[in-house]
């Protein structure tokens, strides 16, 4: 059939064989927004051809898998885990609930990190059928551009093939980043973290972002004695302050033993050990130390130099608003732009870009209000604006709600682990700006706030709407008191 594509901003309709390329559009990575731009442009019409590198758990430059780092490296299995570590506390917590634990738990590591594998091989294998379904073809191997609609594939066996395509889209995703110390081999990433052989005694964790804290909830939750070393004075730089005062408070109610304004200088190996300097001049001795901080795009081998594509000095792929780079047929989305790193972010860009090029609709990213959580023990979720924002971004004054409290399953069980709510507010508008949860079931519950943050929802109808008792997702819509004003331009406050 006839095809609509987007050719230098205008869109024209192809000849019905599309006989000048192999593919109307190529692929390279099959991670979430690179499948799901494929099959959502195969399923416009467009044929479709799309490569990934040789499927391993732990990535490197030349092994990967379909499914990409969420599936394989990231999200699921890490969620898996957290799944695990929950456990230990909850068991704990269920013995005032009438429930005869032993006082001896066994905890099984192997057992876990087989089921979480086991998981991800099943996911491995329905990326695969997806995009077999939508009639997308698979090349295993590793991709690079050699012309502005010219990809060449290496095979595992090092047969090199190539291809022509009207449209190249990259979304070859990111990997960890390593600080350049001294004994930095000696440390691992979150991709080695997810699979090691045994469960660690003690563990270092250097970064203060969402993947360190949710590591060191994780093994903590295992039972591990964790150290975390962070530069900044709280963890989750980029978050609301008060919240990240709330996570970092919950951390070392679990038992995680924080550091601070604190770097690490330099690795050692010992006898008993890795030895951990820090700046401080403190020393300790861990069996595994990971590092969390931060991670760089993907595009060091794909030849985009050469072909004259402009990445920024962090090698994230330059792009307008609808992803496409300065060379008019190549495109680029997901974490390898550097814009806003999540799996459901890189969804939408896919989404959007088959919609632009294949789909006749000229379609942009929408980047407000998406919600994300970060799945420490417990969880955070934010929405919309941090109070810090919405001061920085509001002319007039912000009213700030908040609620804290003791949720009623720790009133039993005795644990004390307060959850907090928070809604920001524009006061001239009544509109709700941001809101923001830490506590038990935080995310579960931020997905329906987003929807009404979406819908640009104000405070009156939040204040309007029953909520569901009992439930801790009712205090959202029963904050009636203003905790603070803010004036214009005012400074941010919390309590904690």
């Amino acid at each position: 059939m006839a095809r609509k594509m987007l050719v230098d901003g205008e869109l024209n309709q192809t000849n019905k064989e599309g006989a000048e390329y192999d593919f109307d559009l190529f692929v390279i990575g099959a991670g979430s927004g690179g499948v799901r731009a494929a099959r959502f442009s195969a399923n416009y019409g467009a044929k479709v051809g799309i490569c990934e590198l040789p499927f391993h758990p732990i990535s490197s430059e030349v092994i990967g898998g379909v499914g990409g780092t969420c599936v394989i490296r990231g999200c699921v299995p890490k969620k898996i885990l957290v799944y695990g570590a929950t456990f230990g506390g909850e068991i704990e917590d269920a013995r005032n609930y009438g429930w005869e634990v032993n006082e001896k738990l066994d905890f099984n590591w192997k057992k876990l990190l087989q089921k979480k594998t086991d998981e991800i091989n099943r996911l491995n294998g329905i990326y695969k059928r997806l995009l077999s379904n939508a009639s997308v073809k698979l090349l295993e191997g590793e991709g690079k551009i050699i012309g502005p609609n010219k990809v060449e594939v290496t095979q595992p066996d090092g047969t090199k093939l190539s291809y022509s395509a009207k449209h190249i889209l990259i979304a070859t995703g990111s990997r960890a980043h390593r600080p350049p110390i001294p004994g930095q081999e000696l440390a691992i990433t979150s991709d080695e973290a997810l699979s090691l052989d045994d469960l660690p005694k003690h563990a270092v964790v250097f970064g203060g972002g969402y993947i360190a804290v949710e590591f060191a909830s994780i093994w903590r939750g295992l039972g591990a004695t964790v150290d975390l070393f962070y530069r900044k004075e709280l963890p989750l730089r980029g978050f609301d302050d008060e919240m990240r005062a709330v996570v970092a408070r919950n951390l070392e109610g679990r038992g995680i033993k924080l550091h601070p304004q604190t770097n690490l200088t330099e690795l050692v190996k010992t006898d008993n050990g890795i030895k951990v300097i820090t700046d401080h001049g403190g020393e300790l001795i861990a069996d595994v130390v990971l590092f969390a901080t931060g991670r760089l795009p993907n595009t060091k081998r794909l030849n985009l130099e050469a072909v004259g594509v402009e990445i920024d000095k962090t090698g994230a792929v330059k792009v307008d608003e609808y992803s496409r780079t300065n060379i008019p047929s190549i495109w680029a989305v997901g974490d390898v732009t550097n814009r806003m790193n999540l799996t459901p972010v890189a969804l939408m860009e896919g989404t959007c870009f088959a919609k632009t090029v294949f789909g006749g609709e000229s379609s942009k990213p929408d980047y407000r209000n998406i919600p994300c959580a970060v799945f420490s023990i417990p969880p955070l979720s934010i929405v919309g604006l941090s109070e810090e924002e919405a001061i920085e971004q509001v002319n007039g004054d912000v009213l700030v709600f908040t609620s804290t409290f003791n949720p009623m399953k720790n009133t039993v069980s005795g644990r004390q682990e307060k959850t907090i709510m928070k809604l920001v507010v524009d006061a001239e508008t009544d509109k709700v700006l941001g809101a923001s949860m830490c506590g038990p079931d935080a995310p579960e519950i931020m997905q329906g706030i987003a929807v009404a943050l979406k819908c640009g929802a104000t405070k009156a109808q939040f204040d309007s709407t029953v909520g569901i008792h009992p439930s801790a997702a009712e205090e959202f819509v029963t904050m009636r008191s203003v905790s603070r004003r803010v004036t214009a331009r005012g400074k941010a406050k919390t309590n904690l």
